[in-house]
């Protein structure tokens, strides 16, 4: 028995194979109890459940309001990650990059999009106390504009 404490996400997805060909061969989640409707799936040991929905559900026009992913410690996990990502050759949502370079909140991202339109970001902070602090700084994320919020 553990005292670690995981988290669990429920997502919809429009079908079981192409979930599974994205989160399993192309992140390297490992697969759990599968059904025609569902999956659950390990993301560096969170649980994620995918479910089939029947309606179309209407792309989010950029990466807000609504994304989910992970935030890495280690520096070179992360860059495992993204190496991982480019050999698999998974289209990036947005490209890796720097935001808040110089500053506390300084930290390296990018954003995948999964076969159903799920948008997902990875990141790691240069200082891990940008992770839940540095609270007198405001910034959070991108600037919300049409230029940047949109897939290119």
């Amino acid at each position: 028995m553990s005292n670690q404490i995981l988290f669990h996400l429920s997502f919809p997805v429009l079908d079981i194979p192409s979930t599974k060909k994205f989160y399993v061969d192309g992140l390297g989640c490992l697969p759990g109890r599968e059904s025609e409707i569902s999956l659950i799936l390990s993301l560096y040991g969170h649980q994620l459940v995918a479910h089939v929905v029947h309606e179309q559900f209407e792309p989010q026009a950029g990466i807000y309001p609504r994304h989910f992913g992970l935030v890495f410690y280690s520096e070179s996990n992360w860059l495992a990650l993204l190496e991982r990502i480019q050999y698999k050759q998974l289209e990036f949502y947005q490209q890796p990059k720097v935001r808040f370079p110089d500053t506390p909140l300084e930290h390296r991202t990018f954003f995948l999009q999964d076969p159903s339109g799920n948008l997902l970001e990875f990141k790691h902070y240069r200082s891990e106390s940008a992770i839940f602090g540095e609270r007198d700084y405001h910034q959070i994320g991108d600037l919300v504009t049409s230029e940047n919020n949109h897939h290119h």
